[in-house]
């Protein structure tokens, strides 16, 4: 079955948040990444460079996911309440397929489900209903 994660997105304050949010809950990221370290075959701009590209932080059986949005990096400005995802983590490329094509029928694709740099199978839509979804496969699964 597949894990279903919040994930949330911030204008430039995603590393701040989740520091906060480690202060409570505590555990450690098992990944905090800034855009600077991204692969890209354009230049990242030097005001986002410092910026989240993507932080996840274990919470009880639960995975709190996030990132900044960028402008530069060919993200959009976020409003509070317009600013979380459902993120899906598939247990197989057809899996996640299969919950691709299905969630985003009717809606909108904002990302087609590619393979990326980081070794998953990843895309983005919203649902006919307005809401925001991710889905993932990791190509390279990691034991429990």
């Amino acid at each position: 079955m597949a894990n279903v994660n919040p994930y949330l997105t911030f204008n430039g304050t995603c590393e701040a948040a989740f520091d906060f949010y480690q202060s409570v809950f505590g555990g450690e990221f098992q990944y905090k990444g800034k855009f600077k370290d991204m692969p890209s075959e354009q230049p990242i701009p030097e005001s986002e460079q410092e910026k989240i590209m993507h932080v996840s932080l274990p919470i009880g059986g639960t995975v709190l996911m996030g990132s900044d949005t960028s402008e530069g990096c060919g993200g959009h400005a976020v409003t509070a309440g317009d600013n979380i995802s459902i993120s899906i983590n598939a247990d197989s490329e057809a899996d996640a397929k299969r919950i691709f094509e299905g969630l985003s029928a009717g809606g909108k694709v904002t990302m087609p489900l590619e393979k990326t740099f980081w070794g998953a199978l990843f895309g983005m839509f919203t649902d006919k209903f307005g809401i925001h979804w991710m889905v993932n496969y990791d190509y390279e699964q990691k034991g429990s």
